[in-house]
């Protein structure tokens, strides 16, 4: 299928979610998988962090993996490596996540095949959603 959106439309079709989730998530406040999710945060967004080995990241519940998000996440920012990557759009598309944002450094040629063949919103131009959003260190 060809998307013949904008990456501002496809940008304003992820933030409409009511629930995000962070692939990637860290404890430590000075990696980007931690920033993102104060980004959400900081915006008043409802977001889970994703980490199979923490139970909290900046008082949030994580989930262990993708499939174990509840429904009514959407969308999904993904600060992982490539090869990491490419296994949580797997994941992603088991779980009918509907729009995924891979951070720069994240995203892999194969990874966005897939969403594209999902039929899945994907943002993986070098975009970043702490510039979009207005990131502020706290």
């Amino acid at each position: 299928m060809v998307n013949n959106q904008t990456m501002e439309e496809k940008i304003i079709q992820f933030l409409s979610a009511d629930t995000f989730a962070v692939a990637g998530a860290s404890t430590n406040r000075d990696k980007y998988g931690n920033k993102i999710l104060r980004c959400y945060q900081q915006h008043g967004r409802r977001v889970i962090p994703v980490n199979p080995k923490a139970d909290m990241i900046e008082g949030l519940p994580c989930a262990a993996s993708v499939t174990e998000l509840p429904s009514e996440v959407q969308s999904l920012s993904i600060i992982t490596p490539p090869k990491i990557t490419e296994q949580i759009v797997e994941q992603a598309i088991l779980r009918g996540i509907k729009n995924i944002w891979m951070q720069p450094g994240a995203q892999s040629p194969a990874a966005i095949s897939r969403c594209e063949e999902a039929d899945i919103n994907v943002i993986a131009d070098g975009s970043c959603l702490l510039v979009v959003l207005g990131y502020h260190e706290t």
